[in-house]
């Protein structure tokens, strides 16, 4: 099978199936959107026939559900039309966002790889620790996120670091339980070898321990990056922020603009693939230069 037979056979059906979401889109667009264009524009105007419904039900200024191509227009009209430091352009938005949820996922690393480190090497932080980091992703974080928010500022801190603490929330435990997996599964061969050439703690650590993790923590990382967004977006809301997706959608829902917060939503998955896709990246790279090193 050659390479492009094999790209045509990946492709082709991600294709059949983005060109059926669409396709239903648009659809569904028209139904939703139709019973009210057709009280507020079509009848006032008297005579109206099909052709007539389908054109204004997909270029509604206030839509129920916004038409893709609406979307696209407005994204663009944001990018190109204003300074990228403008309010009114979604790449400070996303900026904005993105600078929170990456801060939030690094501090979340580090706290769920020293965690997990801690639990891994004394059985007193095991029984102590590992229950309550479970029981911690009880607390939803729609109810956690106020008080954090509203503690911190009462500390005089305010603007990235809040966001970025609610992001770390989310990010630490899926990293934490990766890790400490990961720190556990080398052989009970491979520790037993290492013993006979006398190597302490640090030298197992760094020797068996880290390269026997790495697989089991970058799914992890994937898993962290992507609930440090959702973090970062949701203490964007009652914070009024003014910058920030999530300051976008909650703007959009004051004024009833549906095509701001869709267009805010589709920047934020457009940012999740690529934080994803960079961790993504970060992955190949590490394990395919220890394979090389191997």
């Amino acid at each position: 099978m050659t390479t492009d037979t094999r790209v045509h056979q990946q492709i082709f059906p991600v294709g059949v199936m983005l060109l059926l979401a669409l396709i239903f889109w648009y659809a569904l667009a028209v139904a939703l959107n139709a019973p009210g264009t057709i009280e507020r524009v079509l009848t006032p105007r008297g005579a109206w026939d099909a052709g007539d419904l389908l054109a204004a039900t997909l270029n509604a200024k206030r839509p129920l559900l916004p038409a893709p191509h609406q979307l696209v227009m407005d994204i663009w009209n944001s990018v190109t039309g204003w300074p990228v430091d403008s309010p009114r352009n979604l790449l400070l938005h996303t900026w904005v966002t993105a600078s929170a949820a990456l801060t939030g996922f690094a501090m979340g690393v580090l706290l769920g790889v020293l965690l997990a480190i801690g639990i891994v090497h004394s059985r007193t932080l095991d029984k102590a620790l590992l229950p309550w980091i479970v029981a911690s992703q009880t607390i939803p974080v729609l109810a956690i996120a106020p008080i954090v928010l509203i503690i911190l500022g009462s500390l005089g801190i305010t603007g990235l670091l809040p966001k970025a603490t609610i992001a770390m929330y989310l990010c630490f435990f899926p990293v934490t339980l990766a890790t400490v997996q990961g720190l556990r599964s080398p052989q009970k061969m491979e520790m037993e070898l290492v013993h006979t050439w006398a190597a302490s703690r640090i030298h197992t650590f760094w020797m068996v321990r880290i390269p026997s993790a790495l697989p089991y923590l970058f799914p992890a990382f994937r898993v962290a990056i992507a609930s440090g967004l959702v973090g970062t977006m949701v203490a964007e809301l009652p914070t009024g922020a003014q910058a920030g997706l999530g300051a976008r959608l909650l703007t959009g829902s004051y004024y009833g603009n549906t095509i701001q917060i869709w267009s805010a939503l589709v920047m934020a998955s457009l940012l999740g693939l690529a934080l994803t896709s960079l961790v993504i990246l970060a992955e190949r790279l590490i394990m395919h230069n220890r394979k090389e090193a191997r």
